[in-house]
């Protein structure tokens, strides 16, 4: 989990960074024409342009983790993924199938939530 932890935020730090580089300095300009300050500036200039990336960034990585955790678990780290190789090992099919179609159920109602997520946000 922590290794995951890792990754994730260093490749989610890029990619905010790279987000807020990108975006149009007009609205930022337009706000700080109206004399505010340097938060405000952020918050109704940069924010609004970053956001939908934000949230899409995080909920990719979500999705991308909740699947890495079964592999890590597999060689060693603990949750399902332990369970699933011990069945694996130990021949039973019909356990090992069970855990699959949980491990498929999970990461098929992160997808659908997810794009239900960016759908409202996005």
């Amino acid at each position: 989990v922590l290794a995951l932890w890792f990754s994730t935020t260093g490749v989610l730090a890029k990619l905010f960074a790279e987000a807020v580089e990108a975006i149009e300095p007009g609205p930022v300009e337009g706000v700080r024409a109206t004399g505010a300050s340097a938060l405000q500036e952020v918050i109704y200039g940069v924010i609004p342009q970053v956001m939908p990336l934000w949230i899409s960034y995080a909920l990719y990585r979500f999705e991308s983790n909740v699947r890495s955790a079964t592999v890590v678990g597999m060689v060693g780290a603990g949750g399902i993924g332990v369970i699933l190789w011990e069945n694996i090992r130990s021949f039973a099919f019909v356990q090992t199938s069970a855990v699959l179609l949980v491990i498929i159920v999970v990461v098929s109602v992160i997808d659908v939530v997810s794009q239900r997520l960016r759908k409202q946000f996005i």
